[in-house]
């Protein structure tokens, strides 16, 4: 039995041990076991935690025999992403660098689910400065998309993605500022969610000068997990104040209850961009479960998409330029130096003027979406206009950037807002289908494929600010129809 524990959600898990099914030193080991059997194959967990992590399961089974009070992820293992800081490791963000940058103190997130009594079995990778949708870099290396080692596993929570997926933990602690949860889960037919602004407290204590204002006002942290139950739990530990962030917000996870119907809006266009027909088809899918299960569906294009995704990489890039080129030149690895500037080509130049102009844009358009949003609640659409990228696309010219660039507006219009967000599978390419639906998984697109391989594919709910229960209930019918196809044995 002990063997297989690894295939168990968070909810199972931390219910079999506070009822003594099993301990969470065999759930623990079987993480660890599970790891050291596939990590080499996609290297997902780029620091190692067996010892520290063993200690905490024998510590959470003390706790359970002596009768504690015991938190919702009690002795339940994860992971953390390696751009956070985690007291006594290396605060690397995949720079060589911070290799030996040792963070002093954890960051809110960390100890918000320490609290909640989860182990921690390892720490995932990312790109350097975690700004690219494809995991690699010169300190850790490249992370493999367990479905298909030819595309990406998405960025920058790759590694929790990929490490999710392959049964490598419960639940996997990402963050988000332009799609990244979103488009990991996406990649690897996982959940991801992307909570509101204010939701999830943050602070890097490691950190020399605050973040710059796009930063603090759209990046969050969040959970990518192997259902949504999970997510429920994760986004109930996570959100727990803390003092370091002023930006926090004492929300109940619980709105009032809506007006019946629940209006749904969908949209299968990514910001103007048309999607490909199998993104296309997901989400005509999917807003047909919702159909199914009572939801008012109505095909609708949310207001100003495109230019939210546009404002979104111009006051994000805008304040890069200024505030990251030095560094990023100084401190990346080559291809994310090459991904920087394909990415800020067509960056306008900054001024304090237009900075401030579109940073007051930017409340026009959330009072836009929020008006809306009293008449459609939830909006489906696409993570990206297309299945996974092939690894590298970002970095071999300036066209494969702005590929790049374009299929992922949909992702930019929802940090710029502040909304909360969930990406959630909703079905599996095979080979075959990617080439005939134009997804070029035949290797015409230059990087190939895996002989056979499948590719997940999935849509994106998004809701109003601190509703993320009506998006994990929605998320809940779409799961009823087709389950996370995780976990499963990497490809390769």
């Amino acid at each position: 039995m002990t063997t297989e524990l690894w295939r168990l959600d968070a909810a199972e898990l931390a219910q079999g041990i506070r009822t003594r099914r099993f301990s969470s030193r065999e759930v623990t080991a079987a993480a660890l076991a599970r790891l050291e059997a596939v990590n080499p194959r996609i290297n997902a967990v780029v620091d190692v935690l067996a010892e520290q992590a063993m200690a905490s399961a024998e510590a959470a089974d003390r706790a359970v025999a002596e009768g504690r009070a015991l938190g919702p992820l009690h002795g339940v293992p994860i992971t953390i992403k390696i751009n956070v800081d985690f007291r006594g490791r290396p605060t690397s963000n995949g720079i060589v660098a911070l290799r030996d940058a040792i963070a002093s103190d954890n960051a809110p997130v960390v100890d918000n689910l320490l609290n909640a009594g989860a182990v921690v079995i390892g720490r995932t990778n990312t790109p350097a400065f975690s700004m690219r949708w494809f995991t690699d870099n010169e300190l850790h290396g490249r992370t493999l998309n367990p479905w298909d080692p030819a595309r990406t596993p998405g960025g920058s929570s790759g590694g929790a993605s990929a490490a999710v997926a392959a049964g490598i933990g419960a639940i996997a602690h990402g963050n988000d500022f332009g799609g990244s949860v979103r488009y990991p889960a996406h990649c690897t037919g996982v959940y991801g969610l992307r909570p509101s602004f204010g939701r999830v407290p943050a602070f890097l204590p490691s950190a020399k000068d605050e973040r710059s204002l796009s930063g603090q006002l759209m990046s969050v942290q969040g959970p990518l997990a192997r259902s949504v139950r999970d997510l429920r739990l994760a986004l109930a530990a996570m959100s727990a104040g803390d003092a370091r962030d002023p930006w926090w917000v004492p929300a109940p996870l619980a709105g009032p209850a809506p007006a019946r119907p629940l209006r749904v809006a969908y949209t299968v266009s990514s910001a103007g961009v048309p999607a490909q027909p199998a993104i296309a088809d997901a989400v005509r899918r999917a807003a047909g479960w919702l159909a199914d299960a009572g939801y008012a569906v109505e095909e609708i294009d949310p207001p100003d998409m495109a230019e939210a995704a546009t404002l979104w990489e111009e006051i994000v890039h805008g304040e890069a330029l200024l505030f990251m080129a030095g560094a990023i030149e100084q401190m990346a690895d080559e291809a994310m130096r090459r991904a920087w500037r394909f990415a800020s080509a067509n960056t306008p130049e900054p001024d304090a003027i237009g900075h401030m102009k579109r940073l007051a844009r930017r409340t026009t358009l959330i009072r836009r979406w929020q008006l809306f949003m009293q008449r459609h609640p939830l909006v489906l659409m696409p993570v990206s206009a297309e299945p996974p990228f092939p690894q590298g696309l970002d970095v071999e010219d300036q066209a494969g950037m702005n590929r790049v660039l374009r299929a992922q507006k949909p992702q930019f219009a929802v940090p710029l807002l502040g909304l909360p967000a969930v990406a959630a599978p909703t079905g599996v390419l095979a080979g075959d289908e990617r080439s005939e639906r134009g997804e070029r998984g035949d290797g015409a697109d230059g990087a190939g494929g895996a002989a056979g391989a499948r590719l997940p594919i999935g849509v994106q709910l998004v809701g109003p600010r601190f509703r993320e229960d009506l998006l994990l209930e929605a998320a809940e019918v779409l799961e009823a129809r087709f389950p996370s196809p995780t976990p499963i044995d990497p490809l390769g």
